[in-house]
């Protein structure tokens, strides 16, 4: 998995490029988001428009990263999710937990930034 960082209006895009599965980025990304959320940068994007499949321990490891933000009173949204990744929230019961977004100026804009 490739993350590309990028900072919009006060929020941290995280671009991610491939699976998240185990093995397979879930590693990157909780260390990016621990890093960033150590940084006191708490307004977190997640862009999984390019992420064509995440397994039961990429989605553990996002649901990591939503904690991880929330314990330090920041928000984790997702952006531009696939079906299969909705209907992976939806089977698990999380798709009420996260707030997702179809564009990313909606997104920015739901952190009041």
């Amino acid at each position: 998995m490739r993350i590309v960082l990028r900072y919009v209006r006060g929020v941290t895009v995280l671009d991610l490029h491939g699976k998240i599965a185990i093995g397979e980025g879930d590693e990157a990304l909780r260390d990016t988001v621990s890093q960033l959320v150590g940084d006191g940068k708490t307004k977190i994007v997640l862009n999984l428009d390019d992420v064509p499949y995440v397994d039961s321990m990429g989605l553990a490891v996002i649901v990591r990263c939503y904690m991880d933000a929330s314990r330090q009173y920041g928000k984790l949204k997702l952006l531009k999710i696939t079906k299969k990744i909705e209907d992976l929230l939806t089977i698990t019961k999380l798709r009420s937990v996260f707030e997702i977004y179809d564009t990313e100026e909606e997104a920015v804009a739901s952190f009041g930034a």
